[in-house]
C-alpha cells in the first residue's frame, strides 16, 4: 500500500521547488519554446526531476510518464505509473500568474487511482483516492450540481457566440485548476475542443469525479489512460445532469474538429 502522506509531501516540496523560481514571487526564470508558441521554463525541468526522483523512490515498480521526460515504451508493460505534469499552467507561470499548478496521479491498469495538484500560489492542495472521495486544504468536496446548461459557469477569457448561453468566470491558465473549478462548484463546465495529453488531466480528472462531477472526453467516451498514444480529444467536464446537453452542445465542432 502507498505511503499517501509521504506522497502528498513529495507533491507539495515538488511545488514549493516551482513556487521559489515563480516570478510572481520576484524570482527569475529562464524561458524558452519547446516549439513554436509551446513554452517552458527552468521550473519545469527542475520539478519533473524532482518528482522522477522522489516518486520513483517511493514507487520502484511503476512507470513513468511526464510532460517534460521523453516518453519511455516500457510504462506501456507496467499495471502502475506515475502521470506528472510539473507545471501545469506554465503560461500563467512565467508572467507571474498565480493559474498554475504541480499535477502528479498514480494510474492503476489503465484508471487514476490517487490524484493530487498543488498549487502554491494560490494556497491549494487538491486530493483525491479513488472510491473515497476528494477535497480541497483539507474539506471535502461537492461538484456542482447544476440543472441546465444555459447560463451554466464555464472558465474563459471570451465566449463564441454560439457558447454565449454559458457565463464565464475567471480561468487559470492550467486545466487541471479549470476542471478542479467544478470540483469545487466553482464552474458547472470544462470543455475542450483539442488534442491534449493525459498528464494535463489525470489528477483533476479524478479529483471532480471523486466529487461528483461527470468525466468523459469530448465525444462523451470514457477516459483511459497510459495507452500507447498518450492522448484524447476533448474532454467534457460538468454537473452530471447538464453533461448530455453540453455533449450535444459541442458535437458538432467536436466532430469537425478532430476530422482535420
Amino acid at each position: 500500500m502507498i505511503d499517501t502522506q509521504r506522497l502528498e509531501r513529495i507533491v507539495a516540496d515538488a511545488a514549493q521547488l516551482g513556487f521559489g523560481q515563480w516570478p510572481g514571487a520576484g524570482h527569475a526564470v529562464e524561458t524558452w519554446e519547446k516549439s513554436p508558441g509551446n513554452p517552458v521554463c527552468a521550473a519545469d525541468l527542475s520539478v519533473d526531476a524532482f518528482l522522477r526522483r522522489e516518486l520513483s523512490a517511493l514507487l520502484p515498480a511503476a512507470g513513468w510518464l511526464s510532460e517534460e521526460t521523453v516518453d519511455e515504451p516500457q510504462r506501456l508493460d507496467k499495471s502502475l505509473i506515475w502521470l506528472v505534469d510539473p507545471i501545469d499552467g506554465t503560461r500563467d507561470f512565467i508572467r507571474g500568474r498565480p493559474g498554475w499548478c504541480v499535477s502528479v496521479a498514480l494510474i492503476s491498469e489503465g484508471r487514476p487511482l490517487l490524484g493530487m495538484l498543488a498549487a502554491p500560489a494560490r494556497g491549494e492542495f487538491w486530493k483525491a483516492e479513488a472510491g473515497k472521495g476528494s477535497s480541497l486544504n483539507g474539506n471535502r468536496l461537492k461538484a456542482s450540481t447544476r440543472g441546465s446548461l444555459e447560463g451554466a459557469r464555464v472558465p474563459a477569457d471570451s465566449l463564441a457566440k454560439v457558447d454565449r448561453i454559458l457565463e464565464s468566470v475567471a480561468k487559470p491558465n492550467s486545466i487541471a485548476l479549470r476542471v478542479a473549478m467544478v470540483a469545487s462548484d466553482a464552474a458547472d463546465l470544462v470543455t475542450t475542443l483539442r488534442w491534449g495529453f493525459e498528464w494535463d488531466i489525470a489528477a483533476a480528472a479524478l479529483i471532480a469525479r471523486e466529487a461528483g462531477a461527470a468525466v468523459t472526453d469530448a465525444f462523451g467516451k470514457p477516459l483511459a489512460y497510459n495507452k500507447r498514444n498518450p492522448r484524447a480529444f476533448g474532454l467534457l467536464v460538468s454537473a452530471p445532469a447538464i453533461h448530455a446537453d453540453a455533449q450535444a452542445h459541442v458535437a458538432e465542432r467536436a466532430a469537425t474538429l478532430v476530422e482535420r
